[in-house]
């Protein structure tokens, strides 16, 4: 892995981990889904204009519909929807904690279902993410942390680990900027559905609503997707997703900067053994480099 490579891997997950806060100062002045849709039909429009401007087509395999029409409804209006209702009641860090679960979620989930092979390393992984997470959670519900904010975030965890498994497969066939714009503009639908159901609509125009729009819109949105595609092209999903176990810290640190949301001592040490076992679960997938074949022996002609 290359000095560009490590730093795009950093500047996504920088990218990624702050959403979380954005999003938090967002539902502060804005009903949370439908501030979500309006953001996803944004970034949807401009996705799908990228990709036609990258000479893209709208005519996509079966198996890349499929992938677009789940992953909007999974990760976009399921994942991002409750994470942003739950952000009205718990911290950003939490929320970021929780979310940062994802790859350990996909790992067992490959193990269990698709029958993936876990190396011991993996297991230890998944063993100390659940404590890690475990450990958290013990000390935020004794502090009286909302049990119902934490609860959309687990479902929002589990709805993006099927979105991210629905993806196996589904990218072979190019386009995938257009894919990325479509399942933000299925998102968008759906959303725009729910929020009117679900919530009352209502908009606080203050500056600070202005700028965190605009910033998850932009940044998180659409320039962090961007060089996440890079750097899978670059190095490879598997080697790429190691960058992930970044997402707890970075998310905890940027709340607790620009939010001021402060961590006790258990907080730390769990979010600490979180991201060690996230790191041994992407490092367990990596494969070994492969051992040059031995040179062929001579025929000897007779």
């Amino acid at each position: 892995m290359d000095i560009r490579a490590i730093a795009m891997g950093l500047s996504f997950a920088l990218m990624w981990s702050s959403a979380f806060t954005s999003a938090r100062i967002i539902v502060m002045d804005a009903s949370p889904l439908f501030s979500l849709a309006v953001r996803f039909l944004i970034s949807g429009v401009i996705g799908v204009a990228i990709a036609l401007a990258l000479g893209q087509t709208w005519r996509l395999s079966r198996a890349q519909w499929r992938a677009t029409m789940i992953f909007g409804l999974c990760q976009n209006a399921l994942y991002l929807g409750l994470n942003f209702v739950a952000m009205q009641w718990i911290e950003a860090s939490l929320a970021a904690i929780l979310a940062s679960t994802m790859p350990l979620c996909v790992a067992l989930a490959s193990w269990v279902f698709f029958g993936d092979r876990m190396k011991p390393l993996g297991i230890i992984g998944l063993m100390a993410g659940v404590a890690g997470v475990a450990l958290i959670m013990g000390t935020r519900l004794n502090a009286g942390v909302d049990g119902f904010g934490i609860l959309l975030c687990v479902i929002g965890v589990l709805a993006l680990t099927v979105a991210t498994l629905s993806l196996r497969g589904a990218t072979s066939g190019g386009n995938f900027m257009m894919v990325v714009g479509l399942q933000m503009l299925v998102g968008s639908a759906i959303l725009f559905v729910a929020a009117p159901l679900t919530e009352e609509i209502f908009v606080t125009p203050t500056l600070r609503l202005g700028l965190a729009f605009a910033y998850t819109t932009l940044v998180p949105g659409l320039m962090a997707t961007f060089i996440w595609v890079l750097l899978l092209n670059r190095i490879g999903p598997i080697r790429a997703a190691t960058f992930h176990f970044l997402n707890p810290v970075f998310g905890v640190a940027i709340a607790s900067l620009l939010l001021g949301e402060q961590l006790g001592l258990l907080d730390v040490i769990g979010v600490a053994v979180v991201t060690l076992g996230i790191l041994a679960v992407q490092l367990s997938r990596q494969s070994p480099p492969a051992e040059p074949a031995p040179d062929q022996p001579s025929k000897i002609r007779s």
